[in-house]
């Protein structure tokens, strides 16, 4: 399981995505599959910079990337504010975009491109954990 850790600061992004995209084409994933891992990756480690921790650019996100038969899952770890998905409200996307509100959206996307997102913690250490199945081919 190849693990890095990375500054928990914005600069950091463009490294992760380099990270978790090597990890999502070694797991056989192509196309449109990448590119939402990646994206789902970048919209988790930017909610634990700006909120987690506080976009202070402090601390760490640590990135663990595991390939099985079932494709590729990424773990994401920090030491940030513990994160309550719950208190997250699901988006009202049948209101108008003047009518939605600015944030709120992130959680959904990483749960749109994502086939598994769940979070937990272990002590001081919020865990998010995200799968995304490769496409089985039938012959």
């Amino acid at each position: 399981m190849p693990t890095k850790t990375f500054p928990g600061r914005y600069s950091s992004l463009a490294d992760i995505a380099i990270f978790i995209r090597q990890a999502a084409e070694e797991a056989g994933l192509e196309g449109f599959a990448i590119y939402a891992v990646e994206t789902a990756v970048d919209e988790a480690c930017s909610n634990i910079i700006e909120h987690g921790y506080q976009g202070q650019e402090t601390g760490e996100i640590r990135c663990t990337t595991r390939t099985d038969k079932k494709g590729l899952t990424i773990i994401l770890e920090d030491r940030g504010r513990p994160f309550d998905p719950s208190s997250v409200p699901d988006p009202e996307l049948n209101v108008s975009l003047d009518e939605r509100k600015a944030h709120g959206l992130g959680l959904f996307f990483m749960r749109q491109l994502m086939d598994e997102v769940t979070f937990s913690t272990r002590g001081p250490i919020n865990v998010l954990t995200m799968v995304k199945h490769t496409e089985q081919k039938t012959e």
